[in-house]
């Protein structure tokens, strides 16, 4: 599956989950949601990956964790804020840079409409694979 099938296809199930339960709840409750509609479709996700960070060669273990980690490939960062902004924004962007992944959503579940809650993440400095 391409990253454009997968991005459409784990927003879907967002969508879904956004619709049943709508804004104004904790972020585990759509991180619980979410989790469970990615695993029911069949894709493979991990729920909490921890990210160590590598610092002088040495691996740090300083409580950075993906939400959600959807084919090994797709962070998933979610919100329930009023607003996002260039924090949230770099928080995703780092557990990028960190696992070496290409792609991320951020996504804030806190909105009346999904689709403004939605940012796409890309990490250009990933090494991939041939």
């Amino acid at each position: 599956m391409k990253d454009n099938e997968l991005t459409s296809k784990v927003l879907g199930l967002a969508f879904e989950v956004h619709t049943a339960l709508g804004p104004g709840l904790l972020e585990n409750a759509y991180k619980e949601c979410l989790f469970y509609k990615i695993n029911e479709s069949g894709l493979y996700v991990k729920k909490e990956k921890p990210m160590p960070l590598v610092f002088e060669n040495v691996k740090l273990e300083c409580g950075y964790r993906i939400d959600l980690l959807v084919e090994n490939r797709l962070v998933l960062e979610l919100k329930s804020e009023e607003v996002l902004n260039d924090v949230h924004l770099a928080q995703t962007l780092t557990y990028l840079k960190l696992g070496n992944y290409r792609l991320g959503l951020l996504i804030n579940f806190n909105v009346a409409r999904l689709k403004e809650g939605i940012k796409r993440v890309i990490n250009d400095h990933s090494v991939s694979s041939v």
